[in-house]
């Protein structure tokens, strides 16, 4: 649903590391940043990262550096980029990125690793044309896991390991995986991934799936069962990808609630507030609302340990390319000038609610 193709990404630069402390933001360094605030609280404030940005742009460079102590690869971590050509790897920006991380103490989640979208053209003609079969396809499934993971062994904290694998019904998506190998592929991932970086933690990850409806008690019977059988499912992300012309979810709360009861962790992992364009006061003030009632469940729940936004500015948001009609989706505007939405995650952060 969310994460269209971006323009092919330049290779990043050593240029883009800066320095080893958070740099000062284009509002001035007399404020706490973001991160400063989240420490305070058991989570991390992240951001996706667009990587030909923070390769390009100074002001969002210093930016992600300044507010944000966790980053998510918005693209370059996913299988078509990193094995555009099977066989043949390419880690390049994404290790850029890892540098970055490291470079301004910042932790790093892993986004995704088992999707039904941007796969590599290769993996998906042969699939249609018979070339892969499913004893292939399985096999090919646990040596991308196995490599990625391995390869950021120790640098990723959080794996988004199976990303968005249920309809609205709570039925499962007829996915190329699902098609192919059956439901156990959900399983086979999360140990495979498991098997090859013990210390990171795994996660679901979907939209539509804030608060309890249908989606969600989907995954928390997955989760439940699953669990049960020793497989090591141990998050649940919840995009967070909302619109102002919709109420907000009911009981939030409630959700992270249950998955909590069962030893998991969750997560806000690619949150975002659209509204019609452009922009007015009661748009921006409902945006401002629903950011921060996120915000609160997470801080409400002992196993929130992560709060990240799909972006931070609309500069380079993928909401207007894909919603006619609608952007100003993130927490400041094109000119990186705080809206509203910024102050009250703001708030939440120093109030610790």
């Amino acid at each position: 649903m969310k994460h269209f193709r971006m323009p092919a990404a330049v290779l990043l630069s050593a240029a883009l590391l800066v320095t080893a402390a958070p740099a000062a933001s284009a509002h001035g360094g007399g404020d706490a940043p973001l991160r400063a605030l989240a420490h305070r609280d058991h989570v991390r404030i992240g951001t996706a990262v667009d990587t030909t940005a923070l390769a390009d742009d100074t002001t969002y460079r210093r930016t992600t550096a300044r507010e944000f102590d966790s980053v998510t690869a918005e693209n370059v971590m996913k299988w078509e980029s990193v094995e555009p050509e099977r066989g043949t790897y390419d880690w390049a920006q994404a290790d850029t990125l890892v540098r970055f991380a490291r470079d301004h103490g910042q932790a790093v989640r892993g986004h995704t690793l088992v999707w039904h979208s941007q796969l590599p053209a290769w993996l998906t003609t042969g699939v249609e044309d018979g070339s892969i079969d499913a004893a292939e396809l399985r096999s090919i499934l646990h040596r991308h896991i196995t490599t990625e993971v391995k390869h950021f062994k120790g640098n990723i904290y959080q794996w988004d390991v199976v990303n968005e694998v249920f309809e609205e019904d709570g039925s499962l998506r007829n996915s190329i995986w699902l098609r192919k190998l059956g439901p156990s592929y959900i399983e086979d991932a999360f140990r495979w991934a498991h098997q090859a970086d013990p210390k990171a933690k795994l996660f679901l990850n979907d939209y539509n799936v804030e608060g309890v409806n249908a989606k969600s008690t989907a995954y928390y019977e997955l989760a439940r069962k699953l669990r049960a059988k020793g497989v090591p499912v141990q998050g649940f992300g919840i995009q967070g990808h909302l619109s102002t012309q919709y109420g907000f979810p009911a009981d939030v709360a409630g959700n992270l609630a249950r998955f909590d009861r069962l030893g998991m962790q969750t997560a806000f992992t690619e949150v975002d507030v659209r509204m019609p364009t452009p922009a007015d006061a009661t748009g921006l003030a409902t945006q401002a609302t629903y950011f921060r009632g996120l915000l609160d469940a997470c801080l409400d729940t002992r196993g929130c340990r992560s709060f990240t936004v799909w972006g931070f500015t609309d500069k380079y948001s993928w909401v207007p390319g894909v919603f006619e009609g609608e952007g100003a989706a993130t927490l400041l505007d094109e000119d990186y000038v705080r809206k509203p939405a910024y102050e009250a995650v703001r708030q939440g952060l120093r109030s610790g609610h």
